[in-house]
């Protein structure tokens, strides 16, 4: 069998997004804007939707778990639209995850409030590996796949397991973490990095993992700490690329441990009308890239595009360009 294309594992969820007029403390009240949308969302869904939208020839596996509800049928609807995705391998009970988010419409930030559902149970078991037409796997979410995160007393964890199991039958591997509060980070991350071809978190998820100070305490980026980060990052077992980004850009070492940085494009603030899925738009196009064997100079730059073309939409996948347009934004809106 010809293994080619990338299999997107792990979180789909049904996100409502609720346009708010400022985010409230404890106790205080805002307001809900007029223009709920529905959009589908999680790892899964914006990763493999953003790749099928930048080329759409590229094979692509969806793997993971829906609820059998009308929600479970929104999202695999949605997919149906992409004609180079594969969902013969979605399993289906019980009930579909879903997020609140809480869109700013003042600063852009959002918030999520998230029910883990269905999501929750996907584990190995779900995969049957024989039938993967693919030679690249991207998961995410650790933090936020139950099953995965469970404890392996040969492994560290399930997710450790399942990706030292993906390198050994020759397919390359990819994770993202979920930014989280709380200390389960350094429990449940560096096991899973042991067996990870290329990472590719945010600055957040890179400062709890390392516990190197990535944003001083006015909240700007401390740039000169991004080498000591990354150099952590892979001492912990990533063979080829760590990446970290941020919206100041993309950070990354590369298989030769070479530093490479690519600044984000300067964006007009008209340009920008909604953050969700911009993280997952980067990770997108930084795996295409490497899944077409190109250096990770070119994959932080396909990154900073195809972020900002996320960013020129509320929803989590509806910017997103063909690749060719994506260098064309890149050379458009490029501080350099």
């Amino acid at each position: 069998m010809n293994k080619k294309g990338i299999c997107v594992a792990g979180n789909m969820t049904v996100d409502i997004l609720y346009p708010v007029t400022g985010l409230p403390k404890p106790g205080e009240l805002t307001s809900i804007e007029e223009g709920i949308t529905r959009s589908t969302g999680g790892a899964l869904c914006n990763v493999i939707g953003d790749l099928a939208l930048m080329d759409p020839g590229l094979p692509l596996t969806a793997l993971g778990r829906l609820g059998t509800d009308a929600e479970g049928d929104y999202i695999l609807e949605t997919l149906k639209t992409y004609k180079n995705v594969d969902l013969s391998h979605i399993k289906r009970e019980g009930k579909t995850s879903f997020t609140a988010v809480m869109a700013d419409s003042i600063s852009r930030e959002r918030t999520f409030f998230h029910y883990r559902g269905a999501n929750a149970f996907f584990c190995e078991d779900d995969i049957i590996w024989d039938k993967l037409k693919a030679d690249f796997l991207y998961i995410g979410y650790i933090l936020l796949l139950d099953a995965l995160d469970m404890e392996d007393t040969e492994y560290g964890t399930k997710m450790a397991r399942l990706l030292y199991h993906t390198q050994k039958r020759g397919i390359k591997t990819s994770l993202d973490v979920v930014s989280e509060s709380g200390d389960r980070f350094k429990s449940l991350v560096p096991p899973a990095l042991k067996y990870t071809d290329y990472c590719i978190i945010n600055e957040i998820e890179a400062e709890k993992i390392t516990g190197i100070k990535l944003r001083d305490e006015y909240g700007s980026l401390i740039a000169s700490n991004m080498p000591m980060a990354l150099e952590e990052i892979k001492k912990l077992g990533v063979s080829r690329w760590a990446v970290i980004h941020s919206p100041e850009g993309g950070y990354g070492l590369n298989e030769k441990g070479q530093y490479i940085e690519s600044e984000a494009f300067n964006l007009p603030p008209s340009y920008i009308k909604g953050k969700v899925g911009a993280g997952d738009a980067f990770c997108a196009g930084t795996i295409y890239v490497a899944h077409k064997g190109g250096s990770l100079k070119e994959g932080l730059e396909l990154g900073n595009a195809a972020a900002a073309a996320s960013l020129s939409m509320p929803g989590s996948t509806e910017g997103m360009l063909p690749v060719e347009k994506l260098k064309n934004l890149r050379k458009q809106f490029s501080k350099t």
